[in-house]
């Protein structure tokens, strides 16, 4: 049985015809069943080390990204703890000073240089001034986190003062200063804004 198709006539371009210099037609031969099939191939399993390698690779930019950004102060990158104005503004307070408890992790080392030694008493009198170092550290810590509860009230007002700024800024002062993060914003010295 033939089928109802409108008749061609005989002047119509056929295929790959050019008129007015346009191609009539798709321009390009039909491609084969086993070409169409051939492009529509994949693997079932994907290249599994070609693809966990671009993994890494972009894993590990973005977090190369994200430190530089937390060690500059970048907001996008700081942690839920380290983020806004009142924060910052501890973090300057901090800073801007000098602290005890930066020197706690060379007096501990210079302590345990001292029990090598063998004379008791100065394995004695080294840990004793550790430990009064250690509450001279205290009190360093509690003064910081007073005057810096108090600069953030006068600043920002006293109801709208974020819970735990004292403890944050005490802790930060317990830091060097150059193993600090985010990275120090302000030079010794110099109040924060």
């Amino acid at each position: 049985m033939a089928k109802n198709s409108a008749p061609v006539p005989n002047d119509a371009p056929s295929e790959g015809t050019v008129l007015n210099g346009t191609p009539a037609g798709k321009g390009r031969a039909t491609p084969s069943r086993a070409e169409r099939e051939a492009a529509r191939k994949r693997p079932l399993v994907p290249d599994t080390k070609e693809a966990k390698a671009r993994a890494r690779a972009d894993l590990a930019a973005q977090r190369e990204k994200a430190r530089l950004g937390m060690a500059a102060g970048d907001p996008r990158y700081l942690p839920a703890r380290d983020q806004g104005a009142q924060r910052k503004f501890a973090r300057d307070w901090v800073d801007a000073g000098w602290h005890l408890g930066e020197a706690v992790m060379p007096a501990m080392v210079l302590v345990i240089l001292a029990t090598f030694l063998p004379i008791a008493a100065l394995q004695y009198y080294a840990f004793v001034g550790l430990w009064i170092f250690i509450l001279f550290v205290i009190g360093d810590m509690v003064i910081t986190s007073v005057s810096v509860k108090r600069a953030v009230k006068k600043k920002f007002g006293a109801d709208k003062m974020e819970k735990g700024l004292g403890w944050y800024a005490a802790m930060r002062t317990v830091q060097m200063r150059f193993l600090r993060l985010p990275k120090p914003q302000v030079k010794r010295g110099q109040k924060p804004a």
